[in-house]
Order: C-alpha cells, then sequence, then structure tokens
C-alpha cells in the first residue's frame, strides 16, 4: 500500500456509508446528484481539487440547473490496473459473458458525460479512458512548474471549479444537451479569458 499526504489544511468529509470497497477498488461516488430530471454530468476528482470539483457541482447546479454525481477518486492507477484485467480476460475468453471494468460498472449506467479533474497532468486521469463508458474530459496542471498562490496557480492550470464547470457545460452542449450560447455565457460570467494563453505554453 502507498499513501498520498498534501499540505492542505481542510476538514474532510464523511465517508460515505458502504463506500469502503470502491475506496479500495479507486473510486466512490461521494454525492449522488438524486432523481431530479434534466441534464446530468458526471464529475471525478482526486485529491485536494476534489474540493473543487464539489464546488464546481453547486455552481452547475444553482447557475444552470445542471446535476452533478460527484465521484472520489482515490486512485485513477487503481482503475487502470483492474480495467487493463478486465481487457485481457475478455480478449482470452471471447465466447464467454464478457465482464465489465469497475469504471463502467459505476458509470456506464448514469447519464452524462465525466469530467475528470487532479493536481497532476492530464495523463493521470486519462489512463482510465480505455475501459470509460461516455464522453470523457480531464482536467490536469501541465505546464511549467510555478510558484503562487493555491487559489491563482488553479486558476492558471485551468484545473478550478469555474474551469470544471465550463468542462461539464461544453460536454454537455457536445451531446447536444444544452445549448452552446450556455458555455459562451458561463465563459463570461466567471470571468474566464478564452485568448489566454494555454498553461501548457507559459
Amino acid at each position: 500500500y502507498y499513501i498520498t499526504l498534501m499540505n492542505e489544511n481542510y476538514q474532510h468529509p464523511a465517508m460515505p456509508e458502504g463506500a469502503e470497497e470502491g475506496i479500495l477498488k479507486g473510486m466512490y461516488l461521494l454525492r449522488d446528484g438524486g432523481k431530479a430530471k434534466g441534464a446530468r454530468v458526471q464529475l471525478l476528482g482526486s485529491g485536494t481539487i476534489l474540493r473543487e470539483v464539489v464546488a464546481a457541482a453547486d455552481l452547475l447546479l444553482n447557475d444552470y440547473g445542471v446535476i452533478s454525481d460527484v465521484w472520489s477518486v482515490p486512485s485513477f492507477t487503481e482503475l487502470r490496473r483492474e480495467g487493463l484485467e478486465v481487457e485481457r480476460w475478455n480478449m482470452l475468453h471471447p465466447t464467454s459473458a464478457q465482464r465489465r471494468s469497475y469504471v463502467e460498472t459505476c458509470l456506464g449506467d448514469r447519464p452524462g458525460p465525466a469530467i475528470a479533474a487532479s493536481d497532476y497532468i492530464k495523463a493521470f486521469a486519462d489512463q482510465i479512458r480505455p475501459c470509460m463508458p461516455k464522453r470523457y474530459r480531464v482536467l490536469g496542471t501541465d505546464g511549467f512548474g510555478r510558484s503562487d498562490y493555491r487559489v491563482r496557480l488553479r486558476n492558471f492550470f485551468e484545473v478550478d471549479r469555474y474551469y470544471v464547470a465550463i468542462a461539464a457545460l461544453k460536454s454537455l452542449a457536445d451531446e447536444e444537451s444544452i445549448p452552446a450560447a450556455t458555455v459562451a455565457a458561463a465563459i463570461k460570467k466567471y470571468g474566464i479569458d478564452p485568448e489566454k494563453p494555454s498553461p501548457v505554453t507559459v
């Protein structure tokens, strides 16, 4: 086993009932959006950025009526390992009922696109793309090393609550669940400069 420690102080939420298995497997449902009808997204957060993902879910609901299921992802790496094992088993047992990866089991029957955000480079969360059963958008901190306040760094690297919300709205627009004009309005509302340089280049 391993333990990842981060140097940001905040009160951790209580562990949801029945989450033990999901924690060990790599992801668990932190907050269910409920049974309300309407546009819905699946938000995945890892590490301290999970707090931004939860805040993004609140923005989406309060500003645009979009419902979010929020998933905590302690280990994208474990999810990938299990996904690869399922893929291998399916390849070697072509006439048997094909297995579903844990990611597919969690998300396959839930509506809406998935958006993942973490403090790590995009490749970290992107490693589960092969077993992702839906449209998948990843936010991460690709770019050069940089020192600043956390809130400014998260804005610079485009992983804060506002970028998570924009990514979710754009994914819904790509699926024609909401108009593209809604995404443009949100970019303006949240004060995002669409012409700012990509953090990978500066």
